[in-house]
Order: structure tokens, then C-alpha cells, then sequence
């Protein structure tokens, strides 16, 4: 008979086994995720898409919180209205991605390349896009509250009613960004300011 210690012993480790479990992700092939999706599917938590070819994929809907695609191949794709939570998408080609309406809140985009995404609408609060590229990209009533922006490049980006509430700016090129709203934002002496000077 084990003792009540050894009992809440196991009991604990097969908690952290189940969790571990739970949290691995499943590797699936870009052929399978279209195949799925296609069908029907559109639940894909928690996947591993890292260096996926997705390229003018239709996912608009899909449901990636948690994934992995970092150095994805996603240029023009359709992820309209596509939950990202979580999404690790760091150093991914979206250019020319369709994103309005997706929720990326947590994401990590570092360095991902999303010059002229369309972003409209789109909740990024709390994401990661330190050194991205945002070039002439549509962020109009984007959610970037509390992103870290830091080093990315935003010239001649549209961020008309953006909400940029405590977001990080510092190293951000905002040159010819169109009406940007900095009133709340965190910028620093190397902000370059969308008349392309520093403050």
C-alpha cells in the first residue's frame, strides 16, 4: 500500500505527464492542413507548420492558436478572420497576406516579412513584432495595444484609428505612415516619425 506522500507523488507526475502530452504539438505537412481544410476542418491547434509552403493558400477561418510557422511561406494567402493566438509565425513571409479581422493577440512575428498585409481590423495587442516588416500595410482600426513594435518598419503604412496604447515604438520607421495616432504610444529617440524625422 503506498503511503499518502507517494500517492500525491504519482498523482502530480501523471498530471505533468498529461500536461506535457497535451502540449506537444503534432507535426502536419502543408498538404495535409489544405487536404483537412478543404474537408471542412478548420481546428488546428497547436500544430507544427515550421518552414510550411502555404503560398495564396484560402484558410480565411482557420484556427491556429498556438501553432508553430515560423518560416512559413504564407505570401498572398487568405487568412481572413483567422484565429492566430499564440501563433509562433517569427521571420514568416505574409506579404501581401489577406489578415483582417484575425485575431494575432500574443503572437510572436518577429521579423516576419507582412509588407502590404492587410491587417484591417485585426487585434495584434499584446504581439511581438519587434524588427517586422510592415511596409505600406492596411493596420485601419487595428488592435496593436501593448505590442512590441520595436525596430519594425511601418513606412507608408495605413494606421488610421489604430490603437497603439502602450505599444513600443522605439527603432520603428514610420516614415510617410499614414495617420498615425502616437499619443499613447511608447516611441523613443529613434523613432523615426512619418515626417521622417526623429522626435
Amino acid at each position: 500500500m503506498y503511503s499518502l506522500l507517494t500517492q500525491l507523488f504519482l498523482v502530480l507526475a501523471f498530471a505533468r505527464v498529461v500536461a506535457f502530452v497535451a502540449n506537444v504539438m503534432e507535426k502536419i505537412t502543408s498538404e495535409d492542413l489544405l487536404r483537412q481544410y478543404d474537408a471542412g476542418q478548420r481546428n488546428f491547434h497547436n500544430c507544427d507548420l515550421q518552414d510550411a509552403y502555404l503560398f495564396e493558400a484560402n484558410l480565411a477561418g482557420i484556427d491556429l492558436s498556438g501553432s508553430n510557422l515560423n518560416r512559413s511561406h504564407l505570401p498572398y494567402a487568405n487568412l481572413t478572420q483567422a484565429t492566430l493566438k499564440q501563433v509562433h509565425l517569427c521571420f514568416a513571409e505574409l506579404g501581401d497576406a489577406q489578415l483582417c479581422q484575425a485575431d494575432l493577440r500574443q503572437a510572436d512575428l518577429q521579423g516576419a516579412n507582412l509588407r502590404r498585409a492587410n491587417l484591417r481590423l485585426a487585434d495584434l495587442q499584446g504581439s511581438n513584432l519587434s524588427n517586422a516588416i510592415l511596409q505600406a500595410a492596411d493596420l485601419r482600426g487595428a488592435n496593436l495595444a501593448q505590442c512590441n513594435l520595436q525596430g519594425a518598419d511601418l513606412s507608408r503604412a495605413n494606421l488610421q484609428e489604430a490603437n497603439l496604447a502602450g505599444a513600443n515604438l522605439g527603432g520603428v520607421n514610420l516614415f510617410r505612415a499614414q495617420q498615425v495616432d502616437l499619443s499613447q504610444a511608447l516611441t523613443d529617440e529613434t523613432t523615426i516619425y512619418p515626417d521622417g524625422y526623429h522626435s
